[in-house]
């Protein structure tokens, strides 16, 4: 749960590069410095432990015809923007590969579940 003076923070500009949904909340923030001294910052790569074989912390979900990642963020998550905590916990390049085969089972997070990072 974000305590309220948390939250207050996502609200000031430039508190913080990503809102604390996103799924760079967490990133590192590297800075680059140019030959002409101008500081350039950009976000780490963000790297993902490997998947066990069998996904603890989810729970399975049967892809149905039009259904896309973002209808599942707001369905599972409350909000369209949290497809990403979906998409971390299969084994998926790209995000539309998650739903578009019907009939396909892929693992839904649970609330609390330590599946990638547990943040955005």
């Amino acid at each position: 749960m974000i305590e309220p003076y948390e939250s207050a923070w996502d609200g000031i500009p430039g508190a913080h590069p990503y809102p604390r949904g996103s799924r760079y909340h967490d990133a590192e923030i590297g800075v680059h410095v140019q030959p002409d001294g101008t500081e350039v910052r950009y976000t780490k790569r963000r790297l993902l432990p490997p998947l066990p074989a069998v996904a603890d912390g989810t729970a399975p979900h049967t892809v149905n015809s039009g259904e896309r990642p973002d209808h599942l963020g707001q369905r599972y998550f409350g909000d369209p923007g949290q497809w990403w905590q979906i998409a971390d916990a299969n084994p998926v390049l790209d995000p539309r590969e998650l739903t578009d085969e019907p009939g396909r089972v892929i693992g839904i997070p649970l609330p609390g579940g330590a599946v990638g990072n547990g943040h955005g």
